[in-house]
């Protein structure tokens, strides 16, 4: 929120909200406020999902994600 960006293995989220800030909690209790709509940071978490292969058999049974 501050304009300082920072990065965080997307496999460690395991919620997010909107309430009306976008808020990502992890799988160890941490919660992050980020700028990013809920859509955008899912969209970014797929896209990381795909490059590290977890979305491949996703992606061969047709379900396709604009990027």
């Amino acid at each position: 929120m501050n304009g300082e960006g920072f990065w965080f293995n997307a496999i460690y989220i395991e919620r997010i909200q909107s309430n009306p800030d976008t808020t990502i909690t992890t799988t160890h209790g941490k919660r992050f406020v980020v700028k990013e709509s809920e859509a955008i940071v899912i969209k970014k978490m797929k896209h990381f999902y795909r490059e590290i292969g977890l979305l491949r058999v996703v992606d061969k049974a047709g379900d396709s994600i604009e990027e």
